[in-house]
């Protein structure tokens, strides 16, 4: 699967809240997340800062999602990537 032009495909990272001392919170909801953090599986060739591999945030209301090999990806505009992790 290879991205292409200004599109960066992602594999959403999900993570459980933990407090500062280490104790798991309950599960947040995804409405009251602003920015979702993946790992980046493909970079499109118009893509310059971003690299295969990385750790990024992008907006929750980004892109779409794609079902590859049975698993989901969503496939995202770079400019909707606010920064890397």
């Amino acid at each position: 699967m290879k991205a292409v032009n200004h599109y960066v495909v992602v594999d959403r990272i999900k993570e459980k809240p933990v407090t500062k001392g280490g104790l798991i919170l309950d599960e947040v909801r995804d409405e009251e997340i602003r920015y979702f953090k993946g790992k980046v599986i493909s970079v499109g060739n118009l893509v310059e800062v971003i690299k295969q591999e990385d750790v990024v945030w992008y907006d929750r209301h980004a892109g779409h999602v794609i079902e590859y090999d049975g698993k989901f990806y969503f496939v995202i505009k770079a400019s909707d990537i606010v920064l890397v992790d």
